[in-house]
């Protein structure tokens, strides 16, 4: 802290600091010497843009302590922002002074810094931080600059070097019965007389401060408040407010305390990053170098394809030239012998004997001639030079300008446990990029962990996902990653999270018909018509073994309630089962009969009244759906080959019944018709439904949920 205890002025440690209005500290001597006369300072004028405009409170306060001897705000947070020239000098104010911090002027009469409240606990601090260190002690009355004290006179409680102590406090004459001691000793001896002193008022010599105006800001006497300036001021004792104001500095301190931790762990994370960076370029340089020795081994492997395709291109052109000069040789050859010939016959003698093959001899001669004209001409074939030309400059600007990627692929997601839920048998996955990573989508996996195989069920730009069409009581393994067009992330901690174990649903009232009315939270259903009306439960099974129950509230007579179930497009205005959509027992008091594509079958005897029960059991492992009645089946199983895909809990009513449903029951395992129950199991592949949602659920984790590490 050895910064907050420099006087702004001499850039030294305070040396009788005084507190002006602004809250600035100054020392004495140097608040003396910034000291000019009011009179050089020319105040803007009326009209000028910087002339501010003070509250009347303030321009009371000003008026009222002008016999303090110093001209300034009471309250000085209310100058905040004001122009520099904070009040106009009035008659009194001989001398101004500007603070060296905020460049505010504060305006004195004759007495000028004197005027100025000591800053008692900053000299407090400032001597306990020149103990700590051990700082010398300087003479307090060298006129230039001060040198090392060597004694204090504790009567007249002045430090003195030995130059000064003999000019100005001799040994002799009534200073001789002085007792002059170490500096160290003096200031020990001065610092326990001071805190044993009670400050006593400016105005009133004889009075010690107990009170605090609440309106000037500063300490008080009895007489300040009876007679003085402050009689009409709201004051509360000194001690009280001491105590309130050190629990607001507490508490503020404790804040700012939590933002300089915050800064000091970060300026230690960031001296991390420091060490870590030429780790960092040395492994990127690394990088590179290996990079670089790619691009010139691939060059090199080019040029020898390129010399390979060289060699080919002179082979070829040689071939060729050599089949074109064995064709000139052979003609040639065969030309020279015609010559040969006919030079001969033309020595012959015998004009007989010439004429007999002359004119054979020139048709030869011809066809020969016309032969060299139409078949042979001295044009090579092909050139001696390598037709090709290297297109080399567009490799060589690209490595001219090869340059680095303001991005990389970014780093592996984190999921988010506190945000991951289960509900019967949907998960809904949160989790956020890592910090400074560039992200472009996410791909979302999931693997049931009896299996341990991945299936990407996601990939888009959102950041929570919500997987439905889950098996029930299974536990699964969800993981992510990201991308971007530089690269892929690794796979995030792979998170393990087991849907409910049984189903919990109600009626759903958005696709109801209108005429069903349903209350107790969706639970129990009735009609206000007579005919028969469908309505589904508000979740859908597409596997497993699912069982809920119906209890019937109200029963007449004149009523047919059929239980079954349905797929989401079924007609709502019949009894379930007419159409090809559900599938039912629809039963009255005596007998039932089961119900699909308007068919019935299987007449059972036994029917229902008022507080029966109704169990429906839906089985999609063995693709059956079979009824109870209190408890016992209720015929044979009633459907089979359920394969269409997603079925919900329905139930057709009228106003004669009502009934209410009960979920998130265990499946009954008695009957013969449930005995190859587990032969079907994990037959049918898990199809998962994604549907990204954007909004944050509000349900908290369940004990569904677990860790990695408890997993691991």
């Amino acid at each position: 802290m050895e910064e907050e205890l420099k006087c702004p002025a001499c850039k030294h440690l305070y040396k009788n600091p005084v507190l002006l209005p602004c809250y600035h500290s100054l020392c004495l001597s140097c608040a003396r010497h910034r000291e000019q006369p009011a009179q050089h300072l020319q105040p803007p004028p009326d009209d000028s843009e910087t002339t501010a405009d003070y509250p009347d409170g303030d321009k009371l306060s000003l008026v009222s302590e002008t016999d303090s001897g110093v001209v300034c705000n009471s309250r000085p947070n209310s100058y905040i922002g004001t122009p520099n020239l904070l009040f106009p000098p009035i008659q009194n104010s001989t001398i101004s002074l500007t603070c060296p911090t905020c460049q505010k002027l504060v305006y004195f009469d004759e007495h000028g810094a004197n005027n100025l409240p000591r800053n008692k606990i900053l000299q407090n601090i400032v001597d306990k931080y020149g103990d700590n260190k051990q700082l010398p002690i300087h003479c307090q009355l060298c006129e230039t600059e001060p040198k090392e004290a060597t004694i204090m006179c504790e009567q007249c409680e002045v430090f003195y070097c030995d130059i000064c102590r003999e000019n100005c406090h001799p040994t002799r004459g009534p200073l001789a019965a002085h007792s002059l001691v170490s500096p160290q000793q003096g200031k020990a001896t001065l610092r326990s007389k001071n805190k044993d002193k009670k400050l006593n008022c400016g105005d009133h010599s004889t009075e010690i401060l107990g009170m605090y105006c609440m309106l000037c800001k500063i300490a008080v006497c009895s007489l300040c408040i009876s007679e003085g300036k402050h009689a009409n001021h709201d004051v509360q004792a000194l001690s009280g407010m001491c105590k309130a104001q050190k629990t607001e500095l507490s508490q503020t301190l404790q804040a700012l305390s939590e933002r300089a931790k915050g800064a000091t762990e970060f300026i230690q994370k960031l001296k991390v990053m420091v060490d870590k960076i030429p780790d960092n370029c040395v492994e990127f340089e690394n990088r590179i170098s290996a990079d670089c020795d790619l691009l010139i081994e691939a060059i090199h492997r080019r040029k020898l394809q390129l010399f390979d395709f060289v060699h080919q291109e002179r082979d070829s052109k040689i071939k060729i030239i050599r089949e074109q000069i064995a064709t000139f040789a052979s003609k040639l050859q065969q030309t020279t012998g015609l010559l040969q010939f006919c030079i001969e016959a033309l020595k012959e003698t015998d004009p007989a004997a010439f004429l007999q093959v002359g004119t054979s001899l020139v048709d030869r001669v011809l066809l020969v001639d016309m032969a060299w004209h139409k078949e042979m001409t001295f044009t090579p074939s092909v050139s001696d030079e390598i037709d090709l030309t290297l297109d080399h400059l567009s490799v060589l600007h690209s490595i001219e300008h090869m340059t680095f990627a303001q991005m990389k692929a970014p780093g592996p997601p984190c999921l988010i446990p506190e945000e991951c839920t289960t509900e019967n048998n949907t998960i809904t996955v949160a989790w956020q990029p890592q910090v400074c990573s560039f992200v472009e989508f996410y791909q979302l996996e999931i693997s049931e962990t009896d299996t341990g195989e991945f299936k990407e069920v996601y990939c888009g730009t959102d950041t929570i996902c919500r997987i439905e069409s889950l098996k029930f009581n299974t536990l699964y393994k969800i993981r992510v990653k990201a991308a971007n067009n530089i690269g892929l992330s690794g796979f995030s901690d792979a998170l393990s999270i087991r849907t409910d174990e049984v189903a919990w649903f109600n009626m759903d009232p958005v696709s109801a018909h209108s005429d069903i009315i349903l209350s107790n939270d969706n639970q129990t259903v009735t009609s206000n018509t007579y005919e028969h009306r469908v309505v589904l439960g508000n979740l859908g099974f597409s596997q497993g073994v699912h069982y809920w129950e119906f209890v019937i509230d109200k029963y007449n007579m004149n009523a047919d309630p059929g239980f079954g179930i349905a797929t989401f497009d079924v007609a709502k205005d019949m009894m379930l089962g007419k159409d090809d959509k559900g599938w039912s027992m629809y039963i009255d008091h005596q007998r039932s009969w089961f119900l699909h594509s308007d068919h019935h079958n299987n007449r059972t005897e036994g029917g229902v009244g008022s507080g029966s029960v109704v169990g429906v059991l839906l089985n999609l492992d063995l693709h059956q759906l079979s009824f109870y009645v209190n408890d016992e089946h209720q015929g044979p199983i009633a459907f089979t080959d359920l394969h269409q895909g997603l079925f919900f809990p329905a139930i057709s009513i009228n106003r004669n019944v009502q009934v209410t449903v009960q979920t998130g029951l265990e499946p009954p395992t008695d009957g013969s018709d449930h005995e190859s129950e587990g032969e079907g199991k994990g037959a049918q592949t898990a199809q998962w439904a994604i549907r990204t949602i954007a909004y944050h659920r509000e349900r908290t984790p369940t004990d569904n949920f677990i860790t990695p590490q408890s997993c691991r």
